[in-house]
């Protein structure tokens, strides 16, 4: 890959730490006529955002059809609705009141365009103001060629297609189906060979999901000249006469000093891979390295605004994201519909059911913690699931339908079949006299389309990743055609969303509430604007891009007063 760009002691008016959403804050603040530099710990551009599935909820914005107005009065309504006391009001309304003018400046700054997700229905549809179409928007596929030489610098995906074929999450939902709904998932299919394939052979290369917003972004912070320093690690901000005017950087064994007019964006993601915090803050239970977020996410950021006294807040929470058990040495095998899909349920280690398996997957790793906070753990999850639910659908996002299960699960562990349920019970080592019960209970329940205990697919989100073809419940179906199958599970995430307190304007607040002026954080640095909450899918991302957008916004406006000298890079 190209060698990052050298660090150089340097005077700017905003310092960005982090290039995942931080580079919403580094278009913005240069089409407000602002100096900006990034700087990025790891060796690739992208952060979280590249390694995600690049969907974002931003209600009101032209992407979606209802008006404006309309769009962001009912999405308030559904924020209060869900949030609820566990964050701030403003917060939600700052993010709703410039969302529309987030996504109208990322078209005007970057070369991406943008599509309504139509029918990813909102995390909690029947509360009030909830949308069962959705508010979901993503990336169209992108041509990632535009990069140039500085596309080895952007940050590899979760999930590498064996083929080129730029598949977006709306794409993903009908292909996962392509053995029970071929007329509907065969032209998909075929259109992103074509895109992917066609694009190859002239040249380009058509990246979708988080890979393309990543993309997306830094072809646009390329376009305008935005130095992006990487492998260049936060050391420490500096802090003069009570404000935040830059920080000290390291890069190699050099450290640098860049001053910052107008302040500096902390950026930099959670604390997803600093796993002493994570037992401290949130379960020790946790294992190492299971989180989906980028392996820079130690948070550094927050720890330095911490020595500022900036206040946190929501450190026990996380974007939690169940996930198949990694193999020795490895990393956690992404679910995305396998939860929801009819002919499977999942048990604890007493082989009973614990939870509506197609619920959000952030309110799934609450539900686990509830337990451990209770008394009662869950000390072992694991997938259950027929010969026909094989045959139908693809799993961890590469195993397609009839295809085996790797070899190398079952010798792991990981993965057991057995003829019957009672041997299957015994190859996982949970009651066999529970299991079977629970087995019996939920067929028995499947046959009727009715979950009384868990209410699997009464939701509009739980029938997003079900089904049609499946009735009356596209979530629920007997497991009946032997051998069945055990695939165990891990509580991992997409990142913690615990971090800084910031307010309306993403400035970070002390633990009394006072401003440390000239400081911003925004996405995972800073804590959930949206509390304890997942309001639909992409509300990580789109909260950092537009609290991005809002950072960038107040430094602009800053007095020369407050901020010093004019703007201009020396």
């Amino acid at each position: 890959m190209p060698p990052s760009v050298p660090a150089h002691d340097t005077i700017v008016d905003l310092l960005v730490i982090g290039s995942g959403t931080g580079m919403s804050a580094a278009l913005a603040a240069h089409e407000l006529g602002l100096s900006v530099v990034i700087a990025e710990k790891t060796a690739y551009v992208g952060g979280s955002t590249a390694r995600s599935g690049g969907a974002f909820w931003i209600p009101g914005s032209s992407i979606l059809p209802e008006p404006h107005e309309q769009g962001v009065t009912e999405a308030g309504t559904y924020l209060r609705a869900v949030v609820g006391e566990s964050a701030p009001a403003e917060r939600g309304t700052a993010f709703l009141d410039h969302g529309a003018d987030t996504v109208a400046m990322l078209e005007r700054t970057t070369p991406m365009r943008f599509f309504w997700a139509e029918g990813y229905s909102d995390y909690h549809p029947e509360k009030p103001g909830g949308r069962a179409v959705g508010r979901t928007c993503e990336c169209r596929p992108f041509n990632a060629s535009v990069l140039g030489d500085q596309r080895p610098r952007l940050r590899p995906g979760v999930m590498e297609a064996s083929v080129p074929m730029p598949v977006t999450g709306a794409d993903y939902k009908w292909m996962n189906l392509v053995a029970r709904k071929p007329l509907k998932a065969l032209p998909r299919i075929l259109r992103r060979a074509a895109v992917g394939i066609g694009g190859m052979l002239i040249g380009r290369e058509y990246l979708a999901g988080g890979q393309a917003l990543a993309a997306g972004l830094f072809a646009g912070v390329l376009r305008a000249g935005v130095p992006v320093w990487t492998e260049t690690s936060l050391v420490r901000l500096v802090h003069e006469d009570g404000r935040v005017t830059g920080a000290v950087l390291r890069q190699g064994d050099r450290e640098v000093t860049v001053r910052a007019r107008r302040g500096v964006v902390l950026a930099a993601g959670g604390f997803d891979h600093d796993i002493d915090a994570r037992h401290k803050y949130q379960s020790p239970a946790l294992i190492p390295h299971a989180s989906l977020g980028s392996e820079g996410n130690t948070g550094d950021a927050i720890d330095a605004a911490q020595e500022l006294g900036a206040g946190t807040v929501s450190m026990d929470q996380a974007w939690w994201f169940p996930a198949f058990a990694p193999l020795p040495g490895g990393a956690p095998a992404v679910m995305l519909a396998e939860r929801s899909l009819p002919g499977s349920f999942v048990v604890d280690q007493s082989g009973r059911r614990f939870i509506n398996e197609a619920t959000d997957y952030m309110t799934f790793g609450q539900l686990v913690l509830a337990r451990e906070r209770s008394g009662d753990p869950v000390t072992e999850m694991w997938l259950v699931f027929d010969q026909r639910y094989r045959n139908s659908y693809i799993m961890a996002g590469g195993i397609f339908p009839r295809q085996p299960i790797p070899k190398a699960w079952f010798e792991a562990g990981i993965a057991h079949r057995a003829d019957d349920p009672a041997a299957l019970a015994q190859a996982i080592g949970v009651p066999v006299d529970t299991f079977t019960a629970t087995f019996t209970r939920f067929n028995d329940c499947s046959e009727t389309g009715s979950d009384p205990e868990f209410q699997r697919g009464a939701s509009a989100y739980d029938r997003y990743y079900g089904d049609p073809t499946v009735r009356p419940n596209p979530n629920l179906a007997a497991l009946r055609k032997a051998p069945y199958y055990a695939v165990k599970m891990v509580l991992s995430d997409l990142g913690t969303c615990g971090g800084v307190v910031a307010d309306e304007h993403a400035r970070v607040l002390r633990e009394d509430g006072s401003l440390i002026e000239g400081l911003y954080a925004i996405g995972n640095t800073a804590g959930n604007a949206f509390g304890a909450t997942y309001p639909g899918a992409g509300a990580t991302i789109g909260q950092g891009l537009v609290y991005g957008y809002i950072a960038a916004r107040h430094a602009a406006a800053s007095s020369a007063a407050d901020a010093g000298t004019p703007s201009s890079e020396e």
